[in-house]
């Protein structure tokens, strides 16, 4: 019997990191390492120092490969999958000259409220990039460094997305992949690379971004010397090219060409988000039109207040979060943070509809109901962006994936479920964007496409099926409604 081999799928988020070591053949997860991240920052403001993320890798690979019990010879190959459009600017030696601004930083509103305008517009954007720029977008926090920061932005010598910063360290080698890149809003999903013009626009020249490789799966090099011995792996494993977090967890779940094609899935996390893997190239202004890991694309919405808002909620009534009851009359949009969809940066949350008998519990359930409906509503969007009919009977029937942190919260899924009216589908499979990272360097090293070593994977996980429930209208309707109605002084905008 051959001796068995892993992959190690990192998926480094807001929060932290989290490598997954993972047989080769069969999938199955073998262990997890984890190690914390450090975000400051007031007000709009949310940074992070790189070499705090490398660090995290390397005691997150360690963690992993210790509770694995296996001999680091057992690993082939690994791949990064990173928060995406944070931007990073290193200097020559390839050290960060500041703390990384994250894509959850709004500071840059402003700026991208004068790009949208100086290339004509939202349509315009999107025919080029797919996107509109937000302040979540790399392109518009790099339009404000130059205006805030303007020492560290002369000094830069290259820029790069978080992934790109830690496969260049592991790898020696710059790359990015598609997917990641079309979260900057100076790549072309039209041509399938960086848009001269654009970047022109911005004061960036070409030589200090990464090469693109064909896709997330691409062997880019091999694990350095140096960072072999900082990670206690073999050097000269496969080093794949990586992707942003939601590519990776679209090829965790078996999403694309050699997939799942144009179904949609809600992932409820620190952000929420709603995508689906398609072979048309979204162009709407509603949208965040991605490429994805495999050659694909990846329409996408995102919201900014998703689990955390809910939680802070939660502590403030002094409920536990699954202590809720659906809001009756009571709506309450959580936008702690400012939100991207709708793209109010600057916003506060907004609580309206109380009454003498309103509950603690209802207060919490409004939470729930504001922040699943932000995210849902884009869902008719991302169908008809994928080439479908929202109101075909087949489209409306096809079951929602439910991921992220909140897939695994019993209120997150009820509340899903009500408001939706759609079957939903939990997947077994865990740590998706880990796994999709893993699939990624399992192609890496030889292993074929990642989707459909993903699918193989998956075959062997048991998901949860939830039948529909009656879609609650009438929380829909009365939620809608004040959203609709909120103007941007209402809303702290």
């Amino acid at each position: 019997m051959p001796p068995r081999t892993v992959v190690i799928g990192v998926d480094s988020s807001t929060q932290s990191t989290k490598a997954a070591v993972t047989d080769t053949e069969t999938g199955e997860l073998l262990a997890v390492g984890r190690a914390p991240h450090v975000v400051t920052g007031e007000g709009g403001a949310r940074e992070s120092d790189p070499e705090v993320w490398w660090r995290a890798l390397c005691d997150a690979v360690a963690a992993g490969l210790k509770e694995s019990g296996l001999s680091a010879s057992s690993v082939v190959g690994i791949a990064v999958a990173g928060q995406q459009h944070g931007l990073v600017v290193l200097d020559r030696s390839g050290r960060p000259l500041r703390p990384a601004l994250l894509w959850n930083d709004t500071r840059s509103a402003p700026q991208a409220t004068a790009l949208t305008a100086a290339l004509g517009g939202p349509e315009a954007w999107t025919a080029r990039t797919g996107s509109v720029p937000v302040a979540a977008m790399t392109a518009t926090k790099w339009q404000w460094l130059r205006e805030n920061d303007p020492a560290n932005a002369e000094a830069a010598a290259a820029v790069r997305l978080p992934h790109d910063f830690l496969t260049e360290r592991l790898a020696g080698t710059a790359a990015t992949d598609p997917g990641d890149a079309s979260g900057t809003c100076w790549y072309s999903t039209d041509t399938g690379g960086y848009d001269t013009e654009l970047l022109g626009l911005l004061g960036l020249d070409v030589s200090m971004l990464p090469p693109i490789a064909t896709t997330g799966a691409t062997r880019i090099g091999s694990l350095t010397a140096s960072a072999a011995e900082a990670l206690g792996l073999p050097a000269g494993i496969a080093v794949a090219a990586g992707t942003g977090d939601n590519m990776s967890a679209a090829v965790g779940l078996g999403l694309g060409g050699a997939g799942l094609l144009d179904h949609p899935v809600l992932s409820l996390g620190t952000s929420g988000t709603v995508f689906a893997a398609s072979r048309t190239r979204p162009a709407s202004t509603a949208l965040s039109g991605f490429a994805a890991a495999d050659g694909t694309y990846l329409p996408l919405a995102c919201t900014l207040n998703c689990t955390l808002a809910v939680d802070k909620v939660a502590t403030l009534l002094g409920l536990h979060r699954d202590d809720a009851a659906p809001g009756g009359e009571a709506v309450l949009l959580p936008y702690l943070d400012g939100e991207r969809t709708p793209d109010v940066p600057t916003a506060s949350g907004l609580l309206t509809g109380l009454r003498h008998d309103t509950t603690p519990q209802q207060l919490l359930g409004a939470a729930y109901e504001g922040a699943a409906y932000t995210v849902l509503r884009a869902l008719d969007e991302l169908l008809r962006a994928c080439g479908l009919d929202p109101a075909d009977p087949e489209v409306a029937g096809r079951p929602l994936r439910l991921i992220g942190g909140g897939a695994q919260g019993r209120t997150w899924v009820e509340t899903v479920r009500r408001l939706s009216g759609r079957p939903l589908i939990v997947p077994g499979s865990g740590e998706l964007v880990a796994l999709g990272a893993a699939a990624l360097a399992a192609s890496a090293a030889g292993g074929g496409d990642p989707v459909a070593v993903a699918t193989r994977w998956n075959a062997k996980a048991e998901d949860a099926q939830l039948p529909p429930v009656e879609r609650d209208t009438e929380a829909w309707d009365r939620i809608g409604s004040v959203l609709d109605r909120a103007t941007r002084p209402l809303l702290g905008g």
